[in-house]
């Protein structure tokens, strides 16, 4: 049974409407598409043009002499242009890696910054939790102690600690009843007193960002927990490490980048990588080669093994980041 004539073709004026009034849309947005492929596309770069050059001078430009010297034969004498600079290849990393001392800097570097990123981590953690406990008064105070920890200068901050723990002035050991011990001596002591301020200017960074991660987790989830008989310690394992992995890994990249690259507090606590260079790391040991001993190429050679190092660890640290915008 047909139905009304008017009805039909009121129906079909609008499905022919609809049609005229998508194609302009379907049109409009493959003009859209069709302009993000050609000329829209530069649009992004012309405002990242002003950075990618200021990077290009201050970065890139010294990478590539970095790379050029540690290929090269350039030592005091190239420098005072009594020698010809010579092409070396792979030479200059050819005697870095047969020398011993530089395994073994590169072992103690490797300690010592994975214990400055795991005491770090911990410090700053447990006071980000501190935080959410206390009243408003002192948590107040212990922003503004720790800010100004992490605002000091690094030789400034070395400097203090330094007389702190001095055997003769010192107010640690007449506290500790320790008398002249003298720290920086032995080798595993001066890493702990440095790893120590290392820990003091560092932990302020982790504290502040995941007391503001721990801020955002709602309270019900929180109250939850606290209801179902958890602890303090399986509340923070249980549910907010979880909730909280993309500001861990944050901050746990960001630590192992910047304790791996200590130079100022070795430099000064150490006075310059301590007896007979038993607490050098990385960056203090190949400012010995490249100063110290004129050595130019093998300390570029060092610094050049140290970027790989520290740029692996940036793809690890891009990958995971990437990996977690997927997960949300």
């Amino acid at each position: 049974m047909r139905g009304d004539p008017a009805a039909e073709a009121s129906g079909e004026a609008s499905a022919s409407s609809g049609r005229a009034a998508g194609g302009p849309v379907r049109g409009g947005a493959g003009a859209a598409r069709k302009f993000r492929r050609t000329g829209g596309g530069w649009t992004p770069w012309l405002y990242l043009a002003p950075a990618l050059v200021v990077l290009g001078g201050l970065l890139v430009y010294p990478v590539y002499q970095l790379g050029l010297i540690s290929f090269l034969e350039y030592t005091q004498a190239q420098v005072s242009g009594g020698q010809p600079t010579t092409f070396q290849g792979f030479g200059n990393y050819a005697t870095l890696f047969a020398d011993d001392q530089f395994w073994q800097v590169l072992l103690a570097t490797v300690v010592f910054a994975a214990a400055c990123v795991v005491s770090t981590l911990a410090v700053g953690c447990a006071l980000a939790v501190l935080l959410t406990r206390v009243r408003a008064v002192p948590r107040l105070a212990l922003m503004l102690a720790a800010l100004g920890a992490w605002a000091t200068p690094a030789i400034t901050g070395s400097t203090v600690w330094l007389l702190l723990f001095d055997p003769d002035f010192g107010p640690v050991n007449r506290i500790m009843g320790l008398g002249d011990y003298s720290w920086t001596y032995g080798r595993y002591s001066a890493f702990a007193l440095v790893l120590l301020e290392v820990v003091w200017c560092s932990f302020p960074f982790v504290m502040v960002t995941v007391y503001a991660g721990i801020r955002a987790v709602p309270d019900e989830v929180l109250e939850a927990a606290a209801l179902d008989g958890a602890s303090q310690w399986r509340i923070w394992r249980s549910v907010l490490a979880p909730m909280l992995r993309p500001i861990l890994v944050v901050v746990t990249i960001q630590s192992i980048i910047w304790d791996f690259k200590v130079f100022t507090q070795i430099y000064v606590m150490t006075n310059g990588g301590g007896i007979a260079g038993q607490n050098l790391v990385l960056n203090v040991y190949a400012y010995q080669k490249a100063f110290a001993s004129s050595q130019y190429s093998l300390g570029s050679a060092i610094g050049v093994v140290m970027l790989l190092i520290l740029l692996a660890v940036t793809l690890v640290y891009l990958r995971l980041l990437r990996r977690q915008g997927e997960e949300l």
